[in-house]
């Protein structure tokens, strides 16, 4: 799947983005029931999150291509890069869920990282966006919160948004970052390696909280799933779109998380989204359709 994936992605890199946030959408059920029958902390999940795909990634190309990767310090401090952003990224963003609520941190984090990349984007390349970029961001933005609902409680803690803003800048960085090529290094090696290493940042705080899980089919299934879809797959998908996506649009599709994760609560779990929830999903699609009309031209570094 990895692989077909990868041959088809060609010009635009859209279809592979769609398959990684749709994929991400359905992490959150998955981290859930993994959370409920496993009885783990949430930062244990991220380290088995990142460490499984990092495993299941690179069986897979040890199945096909082989392992093998480049020793240049190039090739190097990507993958020490990537691997750093993506468990700054989990550590963030669960810290804000432990300080603030699930909510609020999701609607932080992803809603700041298109704003992340454009900002990235702007000061990279010295140029104003388009009124088209700055449609579809602000429409997002307001998609987002419509479909996430205004936060509740007394007061918002500074502490818990930064972490969220901080997750949300570790995975903006990402975009930006792996959108130049290093020579040699792929897509499916970005991911496994990456992975791989930010799962063992995550590790020695992980093993603090505890990481021993019950050997039962339903935990096995939903560590299996966390770790080879919303995870291998996922982020084999968006580093293959990276490639040739501008990073604004690689931003945005990251939106298609929490819509996804609605639309499977709604379907599976009897939530109901509302008719302002609803309004919010059409805001996102739309943002997303707006996205790829008259896209930021890509300027290489």
């Amino acid at each position: 799947m990895l692989s077909g994936i990868q041959s088809r992605v060609g010009g635009g890199g859209t279809v592979a983005l769609v398959v990684a946030g749709v994929c991400w959408g359905t992490g959150g059920i998955a981290g859930s029931l993994l959370a409920t029958y496993g009885d783990l902390h949430p930062l244990s999940i991220a380290a088995y999150r990142l460490l499984l795909g990092g495993a299941f990634v690179t069986m897979f190309l040890l199945a096909t291509s082989g392992l093998r990767v480049p020793r240049t310090g190039a090739s190097a401090r990507r993958l020490l890069v990537v691997g750093a952003l993506l468990a700054t990224f989990q550590a963030g963003y669960f810290a804000a869920v432990t300080l603030t609520s699930v909510s609020l941190a999701t609607m932080i984090t992803i809603g700041s990282v298109p704003v992340f990349v454009v900002a990235a984007t702007v000061a990279r390349t010295r140029r104003r966006p388009s009124g088209t970029t700055l449609g579809a961001l602000g429409t997002a933005i307001v998609g987002l919160v419509l479909l996430m609902g205004a936060p509740t409680g007394e007061g918002l803690p500074l502490i818990g948004i930064g972490c969220a803003l901080l997750a949300g800048a570790g995975f903006a960085t990402v975009a930006v970052v792996t959108r130049r090529p290093v020579a040699g290094l792929d897509p499916l090696r970005t991911a496994a390696f990456g992975c791989w290493v930010g799962g063992a940042l995550l590790l020695p705080a992980a093993l603090t909280v505890g990481v021993s899980i019950p050997l039962r089919p339903d935990v096995i299934g939903a560590a299996v799933y966390l770790g080879a879809v919303p995870t291998a797959l996922a982020y084999a998908a968006y580093f293959t779109g990276l490639r040739s996506a501008h990073p604004v649009v690689a931003a945005l599709t990251v939106l298609l998380e929490p819509l996804t994760a609605a639309l499977l609560a709604t379907l599976l779990l009897g939530d109901r989204l509302g008719v302002v929830g609803w309004c919010g999903a059409a805001l996102l699609v739309a943002a997303l359709a707006v996205s790829q009309l008259r896209p930021e031209p890509v300027v290489t570094p």
